[in-house]
């Protein structure tokens, strides 16, 4: 079992992991693209990395000059969420081909 604090921890790794692929989980929550008890098994999948540290560079490393998240193609091959991370970024771009084949309307 994680305590309070790893899990906020992971929970900040894994949004700020989310911001860095383009994918803003409150709002994909917000749409129901992701549920509640999908984002808590993600943080508790991201708790049991080994090596958070790793994830901490990587996310460093692809900031822009503001510390922001620059979006990328995709999670690093040792992200516990990769799947998750991947098909939500699929989501957002369905919804994209589906939102300009309307007119953005």
């Amino acid at each position: 079992m994680h305590g309070r604090k790893t899990l906020n921890r992971h929970a900040a790794l894994m949004n700020r992991m989310a911001q860095a692929l383009g994918i803003n989980l409150t709002e994909m929550m917000l749409q129901g693209k992701l549920g509640g008890d999908d984002w808590r098994e993600a943080v508790v999948r991201c708790a049991g990395c080994p090596e958070p540290t790793e994830c901490l560079d990587w996310l460093s490393a692809h900031d822009d000059d503001n510390g922001r998240a620059k979006p990328e193609a995709e999670a690093p091959g040792y992200c516990a969420n990769r799947d998750m991370m991947a098909r939500l970024r699929e989501t957002l771009a369905k919804d994209q081909v589906l939102a300009n084949a309307d007119g953005g309307k």
